[in-house]
């Protein structure tokens, strides 16, 4: 009968600590989301991706790599 206790308790632990978890997530991430921080997050990555492009680009356009390098 203790052990049925014991387990019960722990099970109601871990289902708060989870719940817990679980809405502080939610709350936080629905008020860190403003539309203009999105937007100006993506244009940032897809510029360095672009600019990470071009420099590989180049590099092979010129015969600095692979088999003529």
């Amino acid at each position: 009968m203790t052990v049925l206790v014991v387990l019960a308790v722990v099970a109601a632990v871990v289902a708060a600590a989870v719940g817990y978890v679980g809405w502080r997530d939610r709350r936080r991430l629905s008020s860190d989301d403003e539309p203009g921080v999105v937007r100006a997050a993506r244009a940032e990555r897809h510029r360095r991706a672009a600019e990470r492009e071009h420099v590989q680009s180049d590099g092979w356009n010129r015969g600095g790599h692979g088999f003529t390098g």
